[in-house]
């Protein structure tokens, strides 16, 4: 006699499906950690460059100028002294997307470069960097300022000078 239905099954079980399913979870949320972290240090050398672009440009346009006399995010725009990606229309923003303000002090003769929009980590990381003291007069953070003898200012206290969790940190560079 001929058989009709074959008892045999060829295949997978659920419980081994499940197990792959589990380590492709496993998986992917190592993989979205890394890539977060990645984009996290990718956004603060962003931000790092856009800095020293900006810095050295407003430095060379107003070298043979007596004064930074009119000096703002449309002059930065209008004469092409900041990068790129930094410019929405008149306005400038850095790499995490704050407002970046430029202004004039001490009778025009300073100018400082505000980052707006920062969140804590990224707010103290900034503050902490050794920018050197060519030209730089203080840099003031979310709740305190530091004049050029006290930087580079240490990791701790610019943690407690970024002191907001959530991104409304700023940090002003001040320059000659």
């Amino acid at each position: 006699m001929k058989r009709i239905f074959n008892s045999e099954q060829s295949g997978r079980s659920m419980v081994e499906m499940l197990g792959v399913l589990a380590i492709i979870g496993v998986l992917s949320v190592g993989g979205i950690s890394g890539y977060s972290k990645a984009m996290a240090k990718f956004k603060l050398t962003k931000a790092q460059d856009q800095l020293t672009m900006l810095l050295m440009n407003i430095r060379t346009a107003y070298a043979t100028s007596p004064s930074y006399a009119g000096l703002d995010a449309k002059a930065a725009v209008d004469y092409n002294l900041a990068p790129s990606d930094m410019i929405t229309g008149t306005s400038l923003h850095n790499a995490f997307g704050g407002e970046v303000v430029l202004a004039t002090a001490n009778n025009n003769l300073n100018f400082s470069i505000t980052f707006e929009g920062l969140g804590k980590e990224t707010c103290a990381s900034l503050a902490s960097t050794d920018w050197g003291t060519d030209g730089l007069v203080s840099i003031a953070l979310t709740t305190g300022s530091y004049n050029v003898d006290a930087l580079p200012i240490s990791l701790p206290t610019a943690f407690s000078g970024c002191s907001a969790a959530t991104a409304s940190n700023s940090i002003t560079w001040t320059y000659y």
